[in-house]
């Protein structure tokens, strides 16, 4: 087993396609939305059909505010290494530190040579790029104050280094031969294949080769970040991380990436998809999971099984019932989708809302018969609730913890900022603000979101759609509350018992909501597709 211990990294490996540049743009949106750390794209310059690596991820810099960009990776024989370094670390200036560099020696040498660019035999692109690596850290002021490097490939020779980068950018190079590897290990960041190219049983060796040539360069094999770009899909059968792909539910994902991260020190995963639900679910269902089962593994602990920490499996507490009518699941005969009920439990003797007025839509239409895609797309909001349901287990058990003295209140605040339901504007903030406004993109409704999408489909959802909104601002509130709430405490003017109250308020709120949203919407969301 080999765990590098890196802290883990999530992103996304992008298509740049210039017939969609606005919606390439919205996807490193909704990459940062989701909670991922990476947004990347492919760099193929002679190829018109993409827009330029640079000027894309430059538009994506200034269009996120937390996210870090990368080439995956930048082709090198196209892109001189002095002026690569320079804007690489420009970049990093004006995104405050937001900049990696992903570099690979080329392919495609057909291409290139029409390009203007040079022609290579393989020992000669490894040559060319252990030079160009020495350039780049040349420039970035890691060998003195001038650069210097007659090499066969490239001649630099007093020039100046700089401008310096807002951080130690990372230099991660894509790399699956030996030579190349051996490379990777005296002088490289980060390690990025892909796993399209290699196959997970050879892992072990490969990895031996760079730590091998790490150790003898006097560097950690822990020295170089482990990488690797994925793809896959979502249903129902995991075929386990021995193919190409990742496949089955999320929890299968997140078993397979943490099985990864666990016994062959992968530290960052990079979604390879343009589909915005791909990414919404790797984002908001997967990456937790993997996070916690790889913190298990590493402490020694036990985690729970994917799926076993849902609602109704953990004692919430003591429940009082409040007199609120509970929801009843409503099973779509031929959907294959069931919202989730609410039990009726509350906790709080404060209402919000009167849950007696709720709306409710009309019912399915007789006999519709749901293809897979509109199944999934019903299944999705109830996935995109459950992340939300297990993060306010965790809020609960967060106060657990205050109470019992062993987390501080100011560490409890900083981790429920951090959590989806503080980021974004409640429940459909991701799922409809981020999803919707780039699928609608093929719709020429980029300004559209999930609800006003719904009305218009069928207006007699006017009166639910309107009472979830409502709901929405209620709950903005409700946050809100609890937030003053640990503020208070931490001044003095506050205590447990004020904080536990807003607590169990949060949860009569979210549960009944969630619930409520599923009932009405699972079954319009499946049947009038917006994609």
């Amino acid at each position: 087993m080999t765990d590098y211990g890196h802290e883990l990294q999530f992103g996304t490996f992008l298509t740049p396609r210039a017939d969609r540049a606005d919606e390439v743009v919205a996807l490193a949106q909704l990459t940062e939305q989701v909670g991922l750390d990476l947004v990347t794209v492919q760099d193929h310059p002679y190829q018109p059909a993409f827009l330029d690596a640079w000027t894309l991820l430059s538009v994506v810099a200034t269009s996120t505010e937390r996210v870090r960009v990368s080439p995956n990776v930048a082709n090198l024989p196209l892109r001189p290494p002095a002026v690569l370094a320079r804007a690489a670390a420009s970049l990093d200036l004006l995104s405050g530190g937001r900049v990696e560099l992903g570099l690979g020696a080329g392919a495609f040498w057909e291409a290139i040579v029409a390009n203007g660019g040079p022609q290579r035999t393989p020992a000669e692109a490894v040559q060319a790029l252990e030079e160009a690596i020495r350039v780049i850290h040349g420039i970035w002021g890691r060998s003195g104050r001038s650069v210097k490097v007659e090499g066969s490939h490239y001649r630099v020779t007093g020039a100046k280094v700089g401008p310096a980068a807002a951080h130690d950018i990372g230099l991660w190079v894509g790399a699956y031969k030996p030579r190349m590897l051996r490379l990777v290990g005296r002088l490289a960041d980060g390690w990025l294949p892909s796993l399209g190219y290699l196959r997970v049983e050879q892992l072990p060796e490969l990895n031996g080769i760079i730590d091998e040539s790490a150790e003898r360069a006097g560097r950690r094999p822990a020295d170089v970040r482990r990488l690797l770009n994925i793809n896959g899909s979502f249903g129902h059968d995991g075929n386990g991380n021995g193919g190409q792909a990742i496949t089955g539910s999320p929890g299968d994902w997140a078993e397979q990436l943490a099985e990864l991260t666990l016994t062959h020190g992968i530290g960052t995963f990079i979604l390879g998809s343009d589909d915005p639900t791909d990414i919404q679910r790797f984002g908001l269902e997967v990456v937790p999971q993997v996070r916690e089962l790889v913190d298990a593994g590493r402490t020694g602990t036990i985690a729970a099984g994917p799926g076993t920490d849902g609602p109704g499996e953990q004692d919430r507490g003591t429940a009082v019932t409040a007199g609120q009518p509970a929801a009843v699941a409503r099973e779509i005969p031929g959907l294959g989708v069931t919202p989730t009920p609410d039990d009726g439990r509350r906790h709080s003797d404060t209402t919000v809302w009167d849950e007696s007025t709720r709306p409710s839509g009309p019912p399915p239409p007789a006999g519709h018969v749901y293809s897979a895609r509109e199944q999934a797309q019903g299944q999705h909001l109830v996935d995109v609730h459950d992340h939300l349901r297990r993060e306010l287990d965790q809020v609960r058990d967060l106060v657990d913890q205050v109470e019992a003295g062993t987390v501080g209140v100011a560490a409890a605040r900083s981790h429920i900022n951090q959590m989806t339901m503080r980021q974004n504007n409640w429940t459909l903030g991701t799922y409809c603000e981020s999803y919707c406004r780039v699928v609608t993109t093929h719709h020429t409704l980029e300004d559209a979101t999930m609800l006003p999408h719904l009305r218009r489909a069928d207006p007699r959802l006017e009166p639910v759609t309107r009472r979830l909104e409502e709901e929405h601002h209620a709950i903005h509130g409700v946050i809100e509350g609890l937030d003053r709430a640990l503020v208070a405490l931490v001044s003095g003017d506050g205590d447990l018992k004020g904080l536990r109250a807003a607590v169990d308020l949060l949860t009569d709120t979210l549960l009944s909501h969630l619930s409520y949203e599923e009932r009405e919407l699972v079954e319009p969301l499946a049947r009038l597709s917006f994609q």
